[in-house]
């Protein structure tokens, strides 16, 4: 039986419950009559000072039991994940349109809705500083800008014989998670507080609620099965609705749900930073880089948020796959008066990667050749290569390189060179339609860029009837990491995924965890799992061992049974014996991630325990006279190490990639003069429907022979990488738009129908 259940395709543990309804969300709660429901009151102004907050007319609304205001918090007005610069309610000024100024507490969510309209609000207005451009003008930024760098690229400059400089702006996104912000707070005896978030870090709900409230961080209880989606967007976001639900529940005494609709959602939270890059970039004839030097200007919002640390990952991901011996790569975050942006799936390292990849289409461009044969030439040495080892930017050594063995197969497999020969052919036979293709690889960093995030515990406990329950950190938002878990804890005692339960991830269960986010929740969740079955295993091991006169280390569990010698027991009566026993059968387990460290004063160190790889080739075509493009075909082979779950990981890579085809084509998120989010909602923001999907996708998983790591099971995240495989799809629009005329396309992102339009029309003058 155990080997069965590890390396298998088994179905997602929700999947029936998904389809079916069955699966409950926060919404779908079945609360007391008594539970109160909350609206937002928010201010309809970017920049200004409050001086008139008048909330008699709302207090005195139908059905309204409580407003409650800054006046109401007992402890600390933050919301903020790190620096405590982000108010629960406006205090004195407001920073961003959506900032929220008091919540409605009500019989009903419309008599919430109703109250909250009837508030007199004054604000004497500001200048906003809406875009990077403003803030880099007025030098409005959140702290001097960071560096960093490997040899000398100033001098590398000025010696290269090909010099390139240019500017890239990268749009932002909307999480549009199915499930929006969501909490429900309970209160309990003697000033306990139970809450039910739609959030990816348990832990720290727990933490701001009751720093909020002014108690103990014991007397919170945070409680999490699934979320109908998160991508980053409620790793520190979920604060917000969490703490004013639980500041209702304590200020009435009754149970109180906040559920955000769509449109107050993206008004209010962060998004994916925009980037604005600014490059230079020093080559040989061959395309060999000899210099680069990039400068990161991110719009961050109104508050850090993690701005810091998604700012640092994309100084980290910068140089992607290629090696460079003068680098420098600097970084602005810029504050502006917009909702605090946050993480995003990818987490900074999209932004830092698809500008790397215009350099090399550029470069390739420049020296007429296939942009493949600059990536090439560039790649950092494969693993088992003399010259293994090459430093980043940031001092790492790249030890586990596979991308040229892995290129080159997906090179072989998709007929890359055929088609995009053929592709040539037609471009030049067609005037009004234009097809590209482009491959593009991905070399990405797991673990948390903060040391100390990377460690995670569980609690896994047998039952005399030998089925198993257990807990852990990590929190379950689709992706499919309870399965993995499951899989896992049932490979180690040698039964079957269905003998084995997880219940809601949960703060009095697993204490102080990290946020389930930069890829690692099986890396950390699944080894803390296995490291507390190994302690009950052992624990029987010795009992069965004494009675059975066999040796401990022998003892085998396998195929449902637990072998002793020459005995052999169903694992049900050998978990009932070691009970009669008085053997405990219960567990804690916890993982720290080795080998990892970072110097922030220097800029250098070893952050990542390892490097996911994966490449992508995208065919499209486009109409040089609308701009309309459609995605014709995908083909990719990702690098996954030992696959623990076939059919999640494609299920990761295929959505992975079609979330950043949307964010590099379709999806623009546009502010208006007065700092207003004009796209708030389905009907103005396009994410990718199915329509959009490629005609023909091929997602393959790369025989890499296992994570060189020790990783559970020589396994490799999959959450993030896939998402950069997108890349593909701009460098193909860029390869169409070539055709059109002689000069570089200077393809922005995201590549909408008005951006491919604005370069073909330069284009063919």
């Amino acid at each position: 039986m155990s080997k069965t259940v590890l390396h298998q395709p088994l179905a997602h543990d929700s999947a029936a419950l998904y389809v079916t309804g069955g699966a409950g969300f926060i919404d779908d709660k079945s609360m007391p009559e008594n539970c109160l429901s909350i609206a937002l009151g928010l201010s309809e102004v970017a920049h200004g000072i409050i001086t008139t907050l008048d909330l008699t007319d709302v207090k005195a609304s139908a059905g309204v039991v409580r407003v409650l205001s800054l006046e109401d918090i007992d402890g600390v007005n933050d919301a903020s994940p790190i620096m405590g610069d982000d108010p629960v309610f406006a205090d004195g000024k407001v920073h961003y349109h959506g900032q929220v100024l008091f919540a409605v507490v009500a019989k009903t969510a419309k008599q919430a809705r109703m109250a909250a309209t009837k508030a007199k609000i004054a604000i004497e207005p500001l200048p906003p500083i809406l875009t990077i451009d403003e803030a880099l003008a007025a030098d409005t930024l959140l702290e001097p800008p960071k560096r960093l760098s490997i040899g000398d690229a100033k001098t590398a400059l000025g010696t290269a014989p090909h010099h390139l400089s240019g500017v890239f702006e990268i749009g932002g996104q909307e999480h549009f998670y199915l499930e929006g912000q969501a909490a429900i707070a309970v209160p309990g005896e003697a000033g306990a507080l139970q809450l039910f978030a739609s959030t990816q870090h348990p832990t720290e709900i727990q933490h701001k609620v009751a720093e909020v409230l002014g108690t103990s961080f014991h007397q919170i209880t945070v409680d999490v099965r699934r979320m109908g989606g998160a991508f980053g967007g409620k790793e520190s976001q979920a604060n917000m609705p969490a703490i004013i639900a639980a500041l209702a529940a304590v200020k009435t005494g009754q149970p109180a749900k906040l559920v955000l609709d769509r449109d107050e959602d993206m008004k209010v939270t962060g998004k994916r930073h925009d980037f604005k890059i600014s490059y230079q970039v020093g080559f040989d004839d061959e395309g060999q880089l000899l210099a680069l030097d990039v400068m990161q200007a991110s719009r961050c919002g109104m508050s850090f948020d993690l701005s810091a640390a998604i700012a640092g990952r994309a100084m980290m991901h910068a140089e992607n796959c290629y090696f460079c011996e003068n680098v420098t790569i600097t970084s602005k975050m810029c504050r502006t008066n917009t909702p605090s942006n946050t993480a995003f799936r990818g987490f900074g390292g999209p932004q830092g990667m698809v500008a790397m990849e215009r350099i090399i289409d550029e470069v390739a461009h420049h020296l007429g050749l296939d942009p493949m044969i600059v990536r090439a030439r560039n790649f950092y040495a494969e693993k088992d290569s003399a010259q293994a080892g090459q430093l980043t930017p940031y001092g790492q050594p790249v030890r586990d390189c596979i991308i040229g063995a892995l290129s080159d197969s997906l090179q072989e497999q998709s007929d890359y060179l055929a088609r995009r020969a053929e592709i040539e052919t037609f471009n030049k036979d067609n005037l009004w339609q234009k097809r590209g293709i482009s491959l593009t690889p991905v070399k990405f960093g797991i673990s948390f860029n903060k040391t100390m995030l990377n460690q995670a515990g569980a609690l896994v406990h047998v039952y005399t009837d030998g089925s198993v329950h257990l807990n852990h950190g990590g929190t379950e938002m689709g992706q499919g990491l309870f399965t993995k878990i499951r899989q896992i804890c049932a490979h180690s005692f040698g039964i079957g995924a269905q003998h084995v339960k997880i219940s809601s991830t949960n703060t009095d269960k697993v204490p102080n965890t990290s946020a389930t986010a930069a890829s690692s929740g099986t890396d950390l969740n699944g080894m803390a799992v296995a490291n507390a079955v190994s302690a009950i295993k052992e624990r029987m091991a010795r009992y069965l061992a004494s009675k059975y006169d066999g040796d401990a280390e022998d003892v085998r569990f396998e195929a449902g049974h637990v072998i002793i010698a020459d005995t052999k027991l169903g694992f049900a009566e050998a978990a009932n014996q070691c009970w009669q026993g008085r053997v405990s059968l219960s567990a804690t387990g916890f993982y720290a991630t080795p080998d990892i460290f970072w110097h922030e004063e220097e800029g250098k160190g070893s952050p990542f325990y390892y490097f996911a790889y994966g490449a992508a080739v995208s065919e499209i075509v486009l109409d040089v006279l609308t701009g309309e493009m459609r995605v014709l075909k995908v083909d990719i082979l990702h690098d996954v190490g030992h696959s623990i779950n076939p059919a999640i990981d494609k299920g990761q890579i295929e959505g992975g990639f079609i979330q950043g085809m949307g964010w590099l084509t379709t999806e623009e998120l546009v502010y208006g003069a007065d700092g207003r989010l004009q796209t708030h909602a389905p009907s103005t923001y396009k994410i990718p429907a199915c329509s959009d999907r490629p005609r023909e996708i091929t997602i393959a998983l790369f025989d890499s022979g296992g994570n060189p790591s020790e990783t559970i099971h020589r396994s490799k995240a999959v959450g993030e990488p896939p998402f950069m495989l997108a890349m593909s799809v701009h460098g193909a629009v860029s390869h169409a738009l070539q055709s059109v005329g002689k000069g570089y396309p200077d393809l922005q992102a995201p590549a909408t129908a008005e951006e491919i339009l604005r370069c073909a029309t330069r284009l063919a003058k």
